[in-house]
């Protein structure tokens, strides 16, 4: 009799199963647009996060135009150089940097108690951080390669290459945001521990300065910043394809930080 029971309920389990996926992927889709529109309706958010790196290739390009190759920049010019450089900060900056803040933050408001408690799974939330973080990252890299244009760096021959690499550092960075955020104890100390790890980084990584100490660069090359550094270099200034080694090592850096926010991560505001 309990066989009959069980066989008799299966066709239903798989129906409910089916529009639980199709529910789910719908609040997830919900999310990506809450990001977006959230993001959006703050137009002095909106304005800096997309002017601060332009404003920079302006700097370069105004205080370096003139300079052609040079071996310092391993034969490129000046701006070839910092076109994909300034390009990779500017998404450390939207999937590492502000997301890892606004979550500390949303967690000390109560915000994330609250969205945990509304049928939203918790990867459909996460899902949309990284949709959104992704979108930020296109319009950022659009800008500054058209800004390099204007100051006579051509556009880039690989496009497909920049854009699996530029999905994949933004898995890579948005799951190192969440790890981050998971140690962070209140939206106070947010900012401080986030750039402190990152500034370190992005100067060690070569973003701001050609390193050209080989023991330097092999400590760099086990970190995450010089190796997307350096899979954005090929495609936008040298005219390579995909830089495997580079995404393999985002890739490990990447599970990493998953594993410390499956660990750490929490929904609920630390006591204070």
């Amino acid at each position: 009799m309990a066989t009959v029971t069980h066989q008799a309920h299966r066709p239903r389990r798989r129906g409910i199963t089916r529009r639980t996926l199709r529910h789910d992927a719908a609040l997830a889709w919900h999310q990506v647009r809450y990001e977006q529109l959230s993001f959006w309706r703050n137009p002095q958010s909106a304005f800096f996060t997309f002017v601060f790196p332009v404003v920079i290739i302006v700097l370069f390009a105004g205080l370096f135009r003139s300079a052609g190759r040079s071996s310092y920049f391993y034969g490129l010019s000046v701006l070839q150089y910092y076109v994909p450089t300034i390009a990779a900060m500017s998404v450390l900056g939207s999937c590492y940097s502000q997301l890892a803040i606004v979550l500390a933050t949303r967690r000390q408001e109560g915000i994330l108690k609250r969205v945990r408690a509304t049928p939203l799974p918790a990867w459909g939330y996460f899902l949309g951080l990284l949709a959104h973080c992704i979108l930020v990252s296109v319009v950022d890299v659009a800008l500054i390669v058209a800004v390099g244009r204007l100051f006579g760096v051509p556009f880039p021959t690989h496009w497909a290459a920049i854009a699996v690499t530029l999905v994949l550092a933004a898995a890579c960075f948005c799951a190192l945001g969440v790890g981050v955020a998971s140690l962070i104890r209140n939206a106070e100390a947010a900012p401080a521990v986030v750039q402190l790890i990152l500034f370190p980084l992005l100067f060690l990584s070569g973003t701001y300065l050609p390193i050209h100490s080989q023991a330097l660069n092999q400590v760099a090359n086990m970190l995450p910043v010089r190796p997307f550094n350096q899979a954005l270099l090929g495609p936008f200034a040298e005219h390579t394809g995909v830089n495997w080694h580079s995404l393999a090592v985002l890739a490990a850096w990447g599970a990493a930080g998953t594993l410390v926010a499956i660990w750490r991560f929490r929904w609920q505001p630390r006591p204070q």
